[in-house]
């Protein structure tokens, strides 16, 4: 499970950051939706290396060439996209970095592919849904995928898609509700994380027995 958010607030996008690192996330998407966007993802850099060693940190809704080329620069681990820009898929692979394009069609899945994409997101979940996935996964042997947006903290939606064939999920707002945010319930989150990835452990378990 990857968790992922965004937030202006630099202190708050720490203290997002440290109950979800808490709960057991090892992998966190923050996403570029904000005019604080690079500076707060500095300062995460700067606290992983001092609190969180083991933590990957990638940015998300990375559009543009340029936007991939500042992240990278500031020390992204790899690079999370809502669908395919080709000097963006360009740029990781020129900064041996991992890739990852939204996409929602099978021909979206091949251009991605052609480009040397490994790990597909699915994107957006809730409106393509564990059967989508069912249909195609087989066409794409080389391919992984996780779906984001919409994904449920909820078992049985984790269980359709594990056994659809994901390889994780992408959770933002349904992990990391407003409520959290706004009366910074942090606690609540590190607990919110723990269960979910407890619940993606016993799925996983279960269906790939």
């Amino acid at each position: 499970m990857i968790p992922l958010f965004y937030h202006n607030d630099k202190t708050l996008c720490y203290e997002v950051v440290r109950a979800l690192y808490a709960g057991g996330a090892r992998i966190i998407e923050f996403t570029n939706r904000g005019e604080k966007a690079i500076d707060n993802f500095k300062h995460l850099l700067m606290k992983r290396d001092t609190e969180w060693p083991d933590l990957l940190l990638a940015i998300g809704t990375i559009k543009d060439e340029k936007d991939a080329k500042a992240f990278i620069k500031s020390g992204a681990d790899f690079i999370i996209a809502p669908g395919i820009v080709q000097e963006v898929a360009k740029t990781a692979r020129e900064s041996d970095l991992l890739w990852v394009p939204g996409c929602m069609t099978t021909t979206e899945i091949m251009l991605a592919e052609s480009s040397d994409a490994s790990l597909i997101k699915l994107f957006p979940g809730n409106v393509l849904g564990p059967l989508f996935l069912s249909a195609i996964k087989e066409i794409f042997p080389g391919i992984r995928f996780m779906p984001t947006g919409g994904v449920e903290v909820e078992k049985e939606n984790l269980r359709e898609w594990f056994k659809a064939g994901v390889c994780a999920v992408g959770i933002g707002s349904k992990l990391v509700t407003n409520d959290i945010l706004v009366n910074k319930h942090f606690d609540n989150l590190a607990q919110r994380t723990k269960d979910a990835l407890a619940m993606v452990k016993e799925i996983k378990d279960d269906v790939f027995i």
